[in-house]
């Protein structure tokens, strides 16, 4: 592989990691657990989300002006290049993304500095929305969906395919450093639930718009398993199967589990194997969203 495309496909992994931890910890804590916002374990996956979005969308866009004018990885943050970026539909628009990442600190620090008064304010949710649609929207814009004979069916099925995987994948972060590292037996039992439902209808939201993005982005059952993109995707597939079991387990045990483990107090080895399980998925997911990564600077082989 080309070692600027490498970098770049680094760029655009920290990019999603930072967008699924920010857009899902703030709807996580807006929607599910306001009180989580005045808690450490539940504000560091935000801020670190954030960090990784800003560094991912700035990196990013150097990275690609540098592979488009065949410059070397060095070169990213070189003033001719970025001028040369900001000329493009895609430095636009990264440029655009840079800014909401940084509206997006505004909204962060304000969370940080109220906590759930913050969370729960009519006009803080209004402004985090604004800025969640904003960065979800400029990530599809800059993909293959654009490309598509359908765009309005591609870009809304990609729309709701990032806006599936934050909800599902943030939540899991706030879910494994906030709820769980907790293990309060009121927030066991109140919380844990609902993100299950949220869980159960994110991944529904994910499949059905990937199955699209499938459709339209590859067009042929030949395509998936002859060309690198097809194989790629199958990757991502295969790793997104063994993550789904990693839920199931999941869901299992709040069905069998979660009411002893709230007797019990939120004992530790009660709580465990569920512990295991939500780190399990957050630990594969990884891997996801690597794979969406190479396919998104991959060229579908149509």
């Amino acid at each position: 592989m080309d070692p600027v495309k490498g970098w770049y496909v680094l760029a655009r992994t920290v990019d999603y990691a930072g967008l699924t931890l920010f857009a899902g910890g703030l709807l996580f804590l807006a929607v599910l657990w306001p009180a989580g916002a005045g808690h450490r374990g539940a504000r560091s996956v935000l801020v670190t989300g954030w960090v990784l979005g800003l560094a991912g969308t700035l990196a990013g866009l150097g990275l690609q002006a540098a592979w488009a004018a065949q410059r070397p990885p060095g070169d990213f943050l070189a003033w001719d290049l970025l001028g040369q970026a900001l000329d493009s539909q895609f430095g636009r628009i990264w440029f655009a993304r840079a800014l909401l990442w940084l509206l997006g600190g505004v909204v962060l620090a304000w969370l940080l500095q109220r906590g759930r008064d913050a969370a729960t304010a009519l006009p803080w949710r209004v402004g985090a929305g604004a800025i969640l649609l904003g960065l979800l929207r400029t990530t599809g814009l800059t993909g293959h969906a654009v490309e598509s004979t359908r765009p309005w069916l591609t870009q809304l099925a990609d729309f709701a395919h990032l806006a599936g995987a934050s909800a599902w994948i943030g939540g899991l972060a706030v879910l494994l450093f906030g709820v769980l590292a907790r293990r309060d037996p009121e927030e066991l039992a109140s919380v844990i639930p609902r993100y299950s439902k949220l869980a159960m209808t994110s991944v529904a939201v994910v499949v059905a718009a990937g199955v699209v993005l499938a459709w339209q982005t590859v067009g042929s059952v030949g395509r998936v398993f002859g060309t690198a993109y097809g194989r790629t995707l199958l990757v991502k597939l295969a790793v997104l199967a063994v993550v789904l079991l990693a839920a199931q387990f999941s869901r299992s045990w709040v069905g069998r589990r979660l009411d002893f483990a709230v007797v019990l107090r939120g004992d530790a080895a009660t709580v465990r194997p569920f512990v295991h399980s939500v780190a399990a998925e957050t630990t594969l997911v990884l891997v996801v969203l690597l794979a969406a990564s190479f396919l998104v600077t991959a060229g579908p082989g149509r």
